[in-house]
């Protein structure tokens, strides 16, 4: 049995998905049932249950909003964060946490990213979120970090539902095309977090941080150009500079994930991103 937060986001939804289509059995919660930041919300929710891994997919996760909003964002992903980290210590069980590229600046980089290479978050976000890995690392007997990137699905709001909206009522958009990284269908991500558990019997010795994407390079502007093309849409799309869209935090400029780590350990094989794309696409038609 597993106790799963941010279930109304993009990855709970896709674990829900993933975890019925699997017959596994889940406590899927989000902040109306318990919020992590506060402590005793957690213990009253969790005192008549049990369960043998904490998945950790809640997050505040809107990049811009977080300059503003710095209280709210440290109390989800950092606060939050430590809660459940001890939650799972307390009970001796695993934890799973989720983050993110964002830990990353990616200015001055050429190659992908290891997990083992410097961090340097270069907003509140991705400091938030770098925060809540040292708390999980902190408190948590046994734990996987997973980081990804670039995340969308058919669920909530996302650059895909985006992009398929805005290409419907305008002839042509413009995008950025100098910020690099790798779009990933958060329902392969969630098909990996199963695999994983399978695998390792549910994460109970590990003490680790994995990179996780799906496979492949490319820009936004080469993301959306993808987009608009699988889904057959007409509207033309333009490159653009980052200097030229403004926007309240700076994004990493390179943010490429090494994956080796995790296909390694996991006998793992991971799809291309324009894959990830066709299949959200499907599941949305």
């Amino acid at each position: 049995m597993y106790l799963i937060t941010g279930a109304k986001g993009q990855l709970g939804c896709c674990l829900s998905d993933v975890f019925a289509k699997n017959k596994i059995q889940a406590y899927f919660t989000d902040i109306d049932e318990m919020d992590i930041a506060d402590i005793s919300s957690i213990e009253k929710y969790v005192a008549d249950k049990n369960f043998d891994v904490v998945i950790n997919c809640a997050a505040y996760t809107n990049v811009d909003k977080a300059e503003d909003d710095k209280e709210k964002a440290y109390a989800i992903n950092v606060t939050g964060s430590s809660n459940l980290a001890k939650l799972a210590a307390k009970r001796n069980i695993p934890i799973i946490h989720i983050s993110t590229d964002y830990v990353f600046g990616g200015e001055n980089n050429v190659k992908p990213l290891s997990e083992t290479d410097p961090v340097n978050p270069l907003g509140v976000y991705g400091k938030t979120k770098f925060d809540g890995e040292t708390e999980i690392k902190k408190h948590a007997k046994n734990f996987v970090i997973i980081r990804t990137a670039w995340l969308y699905s058919e669920y909530g709001n996302n650059f895909l539902k985006t992009i398929l909206r805005v290409s419907k009522e305008k002839p042509e958009i413009k995008v950025v095309a100098d910020q690099i990284g790798t779009p990933t269908y958060a329902g392969d991500l969630a098909e990996i977090i199963v695999e994983m558990l399978n695998k390792t019997g549910g994460a109970g010795s590990l003490k680790e941080t994995y990179h996780f994407s799906d496979e492949g390079v490319c820009s936004w502007y080469d993301f959306a150009y993808e987009i608009v093309k699988a889904s057959g849409g007409k509207c033309e799309v333009l490159p653009i500079k980052t200097g030229e869209y403004p926007a309240k935090a700076k994004r990493p400029a390179f943010s490429v994930l090494d994956k080796s780590k995790i296909k390694k350990d996991f006998n793992l094989k991971i799809e291309h991103w324009t894959e990830g794309v066709r299949k959200c696409l499907k599941r949305l038609s």
